[in-house]
Order: structure tokens, then C-alpha cells, then sequence
């Protein structure tokens, strides 16, 4: 499963295209994304609801929430895929052998502080 901000970090720098709930579509370079969905893009055109105006824009800012939808590249959900199934096998490595049963790291097996290293009796 591809989670949209996973998406968005992956495609900075990459071409895309964005249409706003107005209408309105901006095409351009995503520069970044934060975690509402904000876009800021470079080298934008945006193109009026009715198709019949164009406006090269150098930089702009999209509020996540005027989204409508995003058209990336293919590669970048190939990238973002990948990604994924690099940190899965990351992740499976894990830690060691663990650590008992909720004792603290590195006693051992010596005595435990507080007991004075007698028996259990």
C-alpha cells in the first residue's frame, strides 16, 4: 500500500500535475510537501477552469485541503514501491535476541543490584 505523503516526498523534483477543486489545474516541478498535503511547486502553468487562459508561474503554493487530484509520473510509484520493500527488509533484520523479561539491559546474569547477592530463600 502506497501512502499519499510517501508518494509526495518521493516525487520532489519530479514533473506533476495538480487539479484543484475549483477547476483550476497547475503543471509544474514539486518542490515540496509538508504534512497537510501544502505543495510548493516551481516552473508552474496553470490553466484556467474553462481551459481558454494560460499563466506561467515561477513559484506557487497549493493548500492541501484545494486538492483535488495529482497526476505523477509512473516512475515515481515504481521508486516509492521499492523504497518500501527496502526498509521491509530492513526492518526484518531486527534488534539481536531480545532482553529477557523486562529486566534491564546489560545485568547478565550476575547478581541484582538491591538484593545482596543472596539466595531465594
Amino acid at each position: 500500500m502506497v501512502l499519499p505523503l510517501n508518494l509526495l516526498r518521493t516525487a520532489q523534483n519530479q514533473p506533476m500535475m495538480v487539479e484543484l477543486k475549483n477547476g483550476e489545474t497547475y503543471s509544474g516541478v514539486l518542490a515540496n510537501c509538508d504534512t497537510f498535503m501544502n505543495l510548493q511547486m516551481r516552473d508552474v502553468i496553470c490553466t484556467s477552469r474553462d481551459g481558454d487562459r494560460f499563466w506561467k508561474i515561477a513559484e506557487v503554493n497549493i493548500r492541501g485541503n484545494n486538492i483535488k487530484y495529482l497526476r505523477l509520473p509512473d516512475e515515481v510509484i515504481d521508486m516509492v514501491k521499492e523504497e518500501q520493500k527496502k526498509e521491509a527488509r530492513q526492518a526484518a533484520k531486527g534488534r539481536g535476541r531480545g532482553r529477557g523479561r523486562g529486566a534491564p539491559a546489560g545485568r547478565g546474569r550476575g547478581e541484582m543490584k538491591g538484593f545482596g547477592g543472596r539466595g531465594r530463600g
